[in-house]
């Protein structure tokens, strides 16, 4: 069990992380799978309804197994949560999947449920913001709601699989784009192939 009041100075590195309804939980789920092995940090769930219904779509997960992945789990009704406070101490938030309809909560500024609200709270106190927006084709609504969200300091980043890295699998795609998200927070899981160059190799990569 996590220590409610931990001593000064033992405050580990927290990352709150979304899960919601737009296609692709593989995202949030192997973000969270990722961080397990990150020594010093803890990550903070919080998963919309719809979000939910992905999992068990998509991963065959259920709320259980979704929750062992995370070291503290937040109800997205709960918007008295330690993450809807700025004086919680994170180091950011990523959303991935980002549904358009929270795309649209953040640029808005709504905080009707906890996953707006912490995103909110993020921006305000200057903190980085990363939504792996998952919408095609996108309608000038959603390109204003991104623009919108990039002006207040968000990082838009949809899930968008980088080829010069010859993936072979899904899981391979998957990986480079969570190894890319982790750069912007200074963590390096080694899921991200690093271009080295065309004359360093005959295909152009190296493994992290």
């Amino acid at each position: 069990m996590l220590n409610a009041h931990p001593q000064p100075g033992s405050v580990p590195k927290r990352l709150v992380v979304a899960i919601t309804g737009a296609s692709g939980a593989c995202y949030g789920t192997r973000l969270l799978a990722a961080m397990r092995g990150q020594a010093g940090w803890e990550t903070h769930l919080v998963t919309s309804r719809a979000g939910y219904i992905n999992l068990a779509t998509e991963l065959g997960l259920d709320r259980r197994q979704l929750g062992a992945l995370a070291d503290v789990v937040h109800d997205e009704r709960d918007v008295g949560a330690a993450i809807a406070s700025g004086s919680f101490r994170t180091e950011g938030m990523v959303i991935a999947p980002c549904s358009a309809r929270t795309l649209a909560c953040v640029a808005s500024g709504t905080g009707d449920n906890l996953i707006a609200r912490a995103a909110d709270v993020v921006l305000k106190e200057r903190r980085r913001l990363v939504l792996l927006v998952r919408e095609t084709p996108l309608h000038l609504g959603h390109l204003r709601n991104m623009l919108a969200a990039t002006e207040m300091g968000a990082i838009c980043m949809p899930p968008v699989p980088a080829f010069y890295a010859q993936p072979a699998t899904l899981t391979e795609m998957v990986d480079h784009t969570i190894g890319r998200v982790l750069d912007l927070f200074g963590i390096d899981a080694g899921l991200a192939y690093r271009w080295a160059g065309t004359r360093e190799s005959s295909s152009g990569r190296t493994p992290a």
